[in-house]
């Protein structure tokens, strides 16, 4: 047999050279796939409720069905008779994510948490789109762009001025332990909140098996969350904590 003939005899003729169309694609899958990891990645390390696993999946997700409405009705799109539209599997994207995003959003006391956290998904869901369209360096600067707002945005938030007290609600899971919650209370104290509700819970099965206690805390003071929430985070014996102010933003 002929080298040639050897060589396009190849048992895999779907894989082609690097520079096939399914090598293009498996490469969008590939970006987003890492760029929503690296978005689930600080949502993970800051111990947020949808972490590393969804917003990879969610990115992952997005991109796939990108990726299938571009290409996999190639065998029967016949022009002039059969003709599909891509973009309506984007809208449909769109949708589904506003699902979910309503699902993360809930009410306490009062007060809405879970919008940052569905804002992002929306925004993790929309650059896995942008890649799975091929429109890699869209989904790199919107990444980008992502990590500014949740990275440097929040410094200036500190230093912006505030002529009036707001709610705050603290979500604190910490070992079963002596002097722990009273050292949360002097550390909300010394930062200039005024304790206005405290609730304690122990009976769930993780808390249990944790030998956990979690306390959710209703504040007030003129001061955003994040520089408490760190210092929390600090105390030794404080497994988790989860703040949100009045309008809605979770540190």
């Amino acid at each position: 047999m002929p080298v040639t003939a050897i060589v396009n005899h190849t048992p895999f003729p779907i894989l082609g050279s690097l520079t096939s169309p399914v090598w293009m694609q498996i490469g969008e899958l590939v970006l987003a796939f890492a760029l929503s990891a690296v978005i689930g990645l600080e949502r993970e390390i800051r111990q947020k409720a949808a972490g590393l696993r969804t917003y990879t999946l969610v990115g992952t997700g997005a991109a796939l069905f990108m990726v299938i409405s571009k290409h996999g009705f190639d065998d029967v799109v016949v022009k002039g008779l059969v003709e599909l539209d891509p973009s309506r599997v984007a809208a449909g994207i769109a949708t589904g994510i506003g699902f979910i995003g309503a699902g993360l959003i809930f009410v306490r006391r009062d007060a809405v948490q879970g919008l940052t956290t569905a804002a992002i998904i929306w925004v993790t869901a929309a650059i896995g789109t942008a890649a799975g369209a091929g429109m890699w360096l869209v989904a790199v600067t919107a990444t980008a762009l992502h990590l500014v707002v949740v990275l440097v945005f929040p410094f200036f938030v500190h230093r912006l001025p505030r002529t009036s007290r707001t709610e705050v609600f603290i979500r604190v899971v910490y070992r079963l332990r002596r002097g722990i919650l009273r050292d949360i209370l002097t550390e909300c104290t010394s930062q200039g909140f005024a304790v206005v509700g405290a609730r304690t819970r122990e009976d769930e099965a993780d808390l249990e098996r944790r030998r956990a206690v979690e306390v959710s805390l209703e504040l007030e003071g003129s001061k955003p969350p994040t520089q408490l929430a760190d210092s929390l985070h600090e105390i030794e014996g404080v497994l988790e904590v989860h703040a949100v102010d009045s309008s809605g933003d979770d540190y």
